[in-house]
């Protein structure tokens, strides 16, 4: 009894802590939400993250992992580590219609709550909020994997908004959530200039080639899983119709439920690269971006968190359908045992993310509401993991466990 009672203890000075720093984390908040910075051009968003932690009394450092807008701040001394990921990017054109913003907020939120039950507790742990940039296709956290960020961890948690028109009524959250791996290529035609109307016989046209994959790929569709996805646009296809296109490029990105499986499907799309470049003589290069894994939750944490959360707060905790996005948080999930929760934020009909109405949501006080409560519940999670040998070993065991499936190409 005297340890259930420590425990609740603990969480609830972190909800405290939580709501003592509500100027501070609305802050960032509205900082980034109102300054929307591209992937790698975050530099409002990294100063002012800086500069609230070390008002705060906390280390930071900044620029970190070699990366000019990531920082990093950790607190505590031993023991096991967890991070919490602070987005911060922004979308061309329709600015935070992500939430990046809430993302930043509720891992701020999450990592003050921690570092209090640790300074008051005592406890050995150490906990690391990571500014993580460029998720919106620039592959930030692969490049903080590259750098180390996430050697050691034992746990990595964030949580995303989502459309909440589409959740019932009842339910606030959702902790059990899988996104599909995504292999990103740009595909390049090269062929042979000429004039379209004088000489249209010594040219090999590139858009040809183009056009022909489009549609090898359009057919593919037919025979594919029904979760997975082929997406792709032309990135150049001409200049002048009197002058045949020599030098043409398109870009598509391949989604399935695995890391292997996006890239079997990948081959099979391919294909229709190859056979566009043949039969239209032109030759083909493949340009290879940043490609996602996909997101494996760790039960145990997704559990946790449905416990953690507050309790005027529901969250499902069982596996829904696969979330057609992907995001780097996926790569994470391979280094580490994984949270990548969702919360709904008050949208409607049309406003799903990367849209200006979700944007406009995304800055709403309400929306900050719902992602502190969600913070709440991800500092009870990382806490637990620090605190609780059993726990931890136990969300270690079932990440090791997941890691052989997924080298085997099973889903989670």
């Amino acid at each position: 009894m005297e340890d259930l009672i420590k425990l609740k203890m603990w969480d609830e000075l972190m909800r405290a802590e939580i709501d003592a720093r509500k100027d501070e984390i609305a802050f960032i908040n509205n900082q980034i939400h109102s300054n929307p910075e591209l992937a790698y051009e975050e530099h409002k968003a990294h100063d002012a993250f800086v500069s609230v932690l070390q008002k705060l009394g906390f280390e930071v450092t900044p620029h970190a992992y070699g990366l000019d807008t990531a920082f990093s701040c950790e607190f505590g001394t031993g023991g096991r580590l967890i991070s919490f990921n602070a987005e911060y990017d922004a979308l061309p054109g329709i600015g935070h219609a992500c939430g990046h913003n809430l993302i930043a907020a509720s891992s701020l939120a999450a990592f003050l709550g921690v570092a209090r039950a640790l300074r008051e507790s005592n406890i050995p742990g150490r906990v690391r909020l990571l500014g993580t940039p460029a998720e919106e296709g620039g592959g930030g956290k692969l490049r903080l994997i590259q750098a180390g960020a996430y050697k050691d961890t034992a746990a990595s948690l964030m949580v995303h908004p989502g459309p909440g028109h589409k959740l019932p009524p009842t339910v606030t959250a959702v902790s059990y959530v899988r996104m599909l791996a995504n292999v990103k290529m740009r595909v390049h035609f090269t062929g042979r200039e000429a004039h379209a109307a004088i000489a249209p016989w010594d040219g090999v046209n590139a858009l040809d080639a183009v056009c022909l994959s489009y549609n090898a790929v359009s057919m593919l569709r037919q025979h594919i899983r029904p979760y997975e996805r082929i997406h792709g646009v032309f990135r150049a296809a001409g200049e002048r119709p009197n002058v045949t296109p020599a030098d043409c490029t398109v870009e598509y990105y391949v989604r399935s439920d695995t890391k292997r499986h996006a890239q079997e499907l990948w081959e099979r799309v391919k294909k229709c690269f190859e056979g566009a470049a043949v039969a239209t003589g032109c030759a083909v290069r493949y340009e290879a971006l940043n490609s996602y894994a996909d997101v494996r939750p760790n039960r145990g944490l997704c559990r946790a968190f449905v416990e953690g959360m507050p309790e005027d707060e529901v969250a499902w905790a069982e596996p829904a359908d696969f979330l057609a996005g992907s995001t780097d948080m996926g790569d994470v999930c391979y280094e580490c045992p994984g949270f990548h929760g969702a919360f709904g934020i008050a949208t409607g009909d049309g406003e799903a993310n990367h849209t200006k109405g979700f944007a406009r949501v995304a800055g709403t006080e309400e929306s900050l509401g719902r992602a502190v409560s969600c913070a709440k519940g991800m500092a009870v999670v990382g806490f637990k993991v620090l605190r609780d040998e059993e726990f931890a070993e136990g969300v270690r065991r079932e990440w090791e466990g997941d890691m052989g499936g997924a080298r085997e190409g099973k889903g989670v």
